[in-house]
């Protein structure tokens, strides 16, 4: 009876060790989604950002990633971001145009130079009025991702000027801008989820599309296009994004670490670009695409008269101009 009575009083305090005297820790979660591959760079940066985080906050704070859409495409996280159900998205400039209307001009062919013109303007004050465009949609911008230049890839058919476009079914992003520039290079642009992209090509749906080399290589595009031109005419790059309602329930602490741990993954995301673009290229290379390298004079000359109808907004006409100014 004894040793039945000290078993019983041993029971009771293993079970008030483990949830009687331990106050429980509250950890803060932030839900990142994304679309894009586990080996990409921009999936590689964001868990340096939770490395960080996890460091400075000692365990109190931590980003879960949620890679390859599997929570959607980005305008569906983004929309998930608008009601709250989601916290944080990695989102092209070119989706977010849809969201925040001045980010548009991230679509314009040729806007930027080289790649110091686009950070200049990317991590000075525009890139930080840009940021902060989506606010009133629930949406505040948090920093940018390298993202690179796109250009074209097609199936069957080399791409050496403009005109080698025409009559062509061209997937494009969710975006009018992009849905603008395929249309006055003569191809049909086609608006595809990223992720039945792939088979879209293969079956014949489009000839073609545009990217940049680590996502024409990581997604496999090359086993189905064996053309790329690297036309670069567009740079556009990826935004982080917050759900506001989610920036609203942070206390500042929570805030500023959440910021650092942005902060800190952007140079090394943009370091690790410049690797995956070389070793992207040598790989398709290697897996048998033509790559080629096209006078850009002419497909700069092709789509010029979107300048004109952006300038004819006051607004964008300012901003152009802006952006056209920090060349040097």
């Amino acid at each position: 009876m004894h040793s039945l009575k000290t078993i019983g009083h041993l029971f009771i305090l293993v079970i008030f060790s483990l949830f009687g005297c331990t106050k429980s820790k509250t950890i803060r979660v932030i839900k990142l989604a994304h679309g894009l591959d586990v080996k990409h760079s921009v999936h590689q940066a964001m868990l340096k950002a939770d490395e960080y985080i996890n460091t400075v906050s000692k365990g109190n704070m931590r980003i879960q990633i949620y890679p390859n859409q599997q929570l959607g495409s980005e305008r569906e996280c983004l929309e998930l971001l608008q009601i709250g159900s989601l916290d944080m998205t990695k989102v092209s400039g070119a989706v977010m145009e849809n969201f925040a209307p001045k980010t548009r001009v991230f679509g314009l062919p040729f806007l930027f130079e080289s790649k110091e013109h686009l950070f200049r303007v990317l991590d000075g004050a525009i890139g930080k009025e840009l940021l902060d465009e989506g606010k009133e949609y629930w949406l505040k911008g948090m920093g940018y991702y390298d993202s690179g230049s796109r250009s074209f890839y097609t199936r069957e058919k080399l791409i050496t000027e403009p005109e080698d476009l025409i009559g062509l079914k061209i997937r494009v992003q969710e975006s009018a801008s992009a849905i603008e520039m395929v249309k006055q290079l003569g191809a049909s642009p086609t608006p595809i989820s990223w992720g039945e992209l792939y088979t879209s090509i293969q079956q014949g749906v489009v000839d073609g599309a545009e990217n940049n080399p680590p996502s024409f290589y990581l997604s496999k595009h090359y086993e189905v296009c064996k053309y790329y031109v690297i036309d670069e005419h567009t740079m556009i790059p990826d935004l982080l994004v917050i759900s506001t309602h989610t920036w609203k329930r942070l206390n500042t602490q929570e805030k500023e670490w959440l910021q650092k741990a942005i902060n800190f993954s952007i140079p090394y995301q943009r370091k690790l670009w410049i690797q995956s673009e070389k070793e992207s290229l040598d790989a398709v290379i290697k897996a048998g695409v033509q790559v080629s390298y096209p006078e850009k004079k002419k497909f700069k000359e092709a789509t010029y008269s979107m300048y004109n109808s952006f300038r004819k907004n006051f607004e964008m006409n300012q901003l152009i101009d802006r952006i056209q100014n920090e060349k040097n």
